[in-house]
C-alpha cells in the first residue's frame, strides 16, 4: 500500500494501465457524490466487502478512497493480506477531493 496525495494518486492511475478506483465508503455516501469511474464497495459490511473483493483481479492497481482516508488505508492493509500487490489510498480521502465528482 502507497499513501498518496490527490495529485500524486491522480497522475499514477493515469499512467498505469489495468487501474480500478475503490470507493470504500457506504452505498448512502457513495450515493451522495462519487469520484467518476468509482466500484463502491463497502468497508463497513465486513462480510459483503471480502466476498466482493475476492472476485477482483488481484494483478490490477487499486486507487481506494473513503471519506477521510482512514477506511481506505484499512482496505489496502486488507486487500495486501489477500494477495493485492497495487493498492493506493488517497490520502485525506474525499473530503480533500478538488477533482471530478458525480452526483
Amino acid at each position: 500500500m502507497k499513501n498518496l496525495s490527490q495529485t500524486e494518486w491522480e497522475n499514477l492511475y493515469e499512467e498505469l494501465d489495468n487501474s480500478i478506483i475503490l470507493d470504500v465508503r457506504t452505498e448512502q455516501e457513495y450515493l451522495d457524490g462519487k469520484i467518476p469511474n468509482s466500484l463502491n464497495i463497502d468497508i463497513l459490511n465486513p462480510q459483503k466487502f471480502m466476498s466482493k473483493v475476492e472476485l477482483l483481479n488481484k494483478s490490477s492497481n487499486y486507487f481506494v478512497y473513503c471519506k477521510a482516508g482512514s477506511r481506505s488505508a484499512q482496505a489496502c492493509l486488507v486487500m495486501n493480506q489477500l494477495g493485492f500487490e497495487n493498492t493506493y489510498n488517497l490520502e485525506e480521502g474525499f473530503l480533500n477531493w478538488k477533482g471530478d465528482v458525480i452526483y
